[in-house]
């Protein structure tokens, strides 16, 4: 019998004064028996980071048609398209054709191996951005993870911080590649 998505629930108080955007999220995350607790945490941070009225996590790993997360708009044209860890340029190559921009948070100890693999084969991707978590603030990320997680992010000039009553983790974000102008 195949195991079930465990289920966790997020309030996250969001400031984000780099985009002006202060909303106050609730959301659940079905978590696949598959993943680590690294993994949920980067997928909540990608959530944060691109948060807006209409975003959704999609069903992933459990979906190759689908991303991580996307906002689509009521005529279901894919405004972003968003994926974690280190795809193939395949799945980099449909969701900058199926969307108008696409975004990918590469995280953890292998990132930056397969960055040096497939960085030379995505000059053709004029909506793509990438972005690398390194392993360490993975680590710290994870022990956020509680089922009922109530959470305080804070953007400005770049920082980001995200925490719970007990700790806060400053997040670095490395950008790898962005969209060509």
């Amino acid at each position: 019998m195949a195991q079930k998505a465990t289920i966790y629930k997020a309030t996250i108080s969001l400031s984000d004064m780099d985009r002006h955007y202060y909303d106050t999220l609730n959301i659940t995350i079905p978590q696949h028996p598959s993943e680590t607790d690294r993994r949920m945490m980067v997928r909540i941070l990608a959530y944060i980071l691109n948060a807006e009225q209409d975003l959704q996590f999609c069903k992933g790993l459990s979906d190759d048609d689908e991303p991580e997360i996307w906002l689509k708009d009521y005529s279901e044209q894919i405004h972003l398209w968003i994926e974690l860890g280190q795809i193939d340029e395949k799945r980099i190559k449909k969701g900058c054709t199926r969307s108008k921009e696409m975004r990918l948070y590469s995280y953890g100890a292998v990132a930056d191996v397969w960055w040096k693999k497939i960085q030379n084969k995505l000059s053709s991707f004029s909506n793509l951005t990438i972005y690398k978590i390194d392993e360490d603030t993975c680590a710290q990320l994870a022990t956020l993870v509680d089922r009922t997680m109530d959470l305080q992010c804070s953007i400005d000039s770049g920082q980001i911080w995200l925490g719970n009553h007990d700790t806060t983790v400053q997040i670095d974000l490395e950008t790898l590649l962005e969209p060509i102008n």
